[in-house]
């Protein structure tokens, strides 16, 4: 598997912005560290050909967290400290690490992004799940597109559940944005 330039300059950037999000020791540098980390794996999901998740992290972990978080912040006393970043142990780094290493080890297993199962053989695509909805979305739910028919036919309780949990994040920040009093 090879990585694009824009490929690993956005998991150069994520992997940034989450070890930022880790060890910066002011609280709001830390937020919108996390902010960032959250629009780039948003970024990714898309590449990776999954718009509706991309959406969703975008919306409730770029934009909804952050604006709660801050809000959060805002309304907290902020303690005067030396130093920019926390200081970590050495066990630490090296349980993190193994966990890193074990990650990456995975990586090679994983078929190639965009596999059509001929030359690269790719289990999601070539699998018995993935003709049957192919063969029978139409016939089962009579709708023409087969991603909109797994999302809503097949799929319809986990994409409701998506659709409540996107509802509910965005009825708690306007619940805590009607509340907040701006001086």
């Amino acid at each position: 598997m090879t990585l694009s330039l824009i490929e690993a300059v956005l998991l150069v950037f994520v992997l940034g912005c989450a070890i930022g999000a880790a060890v910066l020791r002011d609280v709001l540098a830390s937020l919108m560290a996390f902010a960032a980390y959250s629009l780039g794996i948003s970024i990714i999901w898309v590449m990776l050909e999954a718009p509706d998740v991309g959406l969703t992290e975008a919306a409730v972990g770029a934009g909804i967290m952050t604006i709660l978080f801050i809000l959060a912040l805002a309304n907290t006393v902020r303690p005067q400290e030396n130093g920019l970043f926390e200081s970590i142990s050495a066990r630490t780094v090296v349980l993190v690490g193994g966990f890193v290493v074990v990650m990456i080890a995975t990586v090679p297993s994983l078929p190639p992004v965009g596999a059509d199962g001929t030359v690269h053989p790719n289990p999601v695509v070539s699998g018995e799940v993935t003709q049957y909805y192919l063969e029978n979305a139409y016939a089962d739910t009579e709708v023409k597109n087969a991603v909109t028919a797994v999302l809503a036919a097949y799929r319809g309780f986990d994409t409701l559940g998506e659709a409540v949990v996107v509802f509910s994040a965005g009825v708690a920040a306007l619940t805590v944005l009607r509340q907040e009093v701006f001086a």
